[in-house]
């Protein structure tokens, strides 16, 4: 079986970042709390060079997050579309972007996972979060061709993730009000921790 799968489709071999992450630059990421995360992102409406230098510079931010996805809203852009190098149960590494992404509904009685979850928005906290095993995603890539992208667990998790805060929902949304409380918790005690380690990948980064 092909252990990369880069938008969808498999590749022979693919270098351990992405080479769009190359021409970036780092952004801030958004946290919780801050409004551009919490309400739904605009379709995109315009292909061309400043989407791709936008979906470039998440690359990037993502890596330096240590993150397995990251959106537009999490860089402070309110456009949906989002960025993945992420892994899937069977140990095969999906990289892509995707644009205008939809999820399919999940069909009734598909089996939910309880599994950790975090997010670069919410920085430090890790909760279990009930996601379905499998994920179906449809959208376009930056040059407006469309696109359906297919996971399973813990990649379809990031898949629902991200189209997640395309709609304008982190995943303490999907927490009950003392696990929010306890995710919140986890923030406070950990934020200073992971801005060192973002801020020691920057300087690894220009060094």
């Amino acid at each position: 079986m092909p252990s990369v799968f880069v938008q969808g489709r498999p590749v022979d071999s693919y270098p351990p970042l992405a080479p769009d992450a190359r021409r970036g630059r780092v952004r801030r990421i958004t946290e919780v709390g801050e409004q551009v995360l919490h309400k739904p992102c605009r379709d995109v409406t315009e292909f061309g060079p400043d989407l791709a230098a936008l979906i470039d510079d998440m690359f990037l931010t993502m890596y330096i997050a240590d993150g397995a996805g990251l959106a537009a809203n999490q860089v402070g852009v309110d456009l949906r579309v989002f960025v993945y190098d992420c892994p899937d149960d069977d140990g095969a590494r999906h990289v892509g972007h995707i644009v205008n992404p939809v999820l399919d509904e999940a069909p009734a009685g598909r089996r939910l996972l309880d599994d950790h979850e975090g997010c670069l928005s919410v920085p430090g906290a890790v909760m279990d979060v009930p996601r379905p095993d499998r994920a179906v995603v449809r959208g376009y890539d930056k040059d407006g061709a469309p696109l359906v992208i297919e996971g399973t667990g813990y990649f379809a998790r990031c898949l629902a993730h991200e189209t997640d805060h395309c709609d304008g929902h982190v995943y303490l949304d999907r927490l009950s009000k003392r696990e929010r409380r306890d995710a919140l918790r986890q923030v406070a005690d950990r934020r200073d921790e992971v801005f060192a380690r973002r801020s020691a990948n920057i300087e690894a980064l220009d060094g």
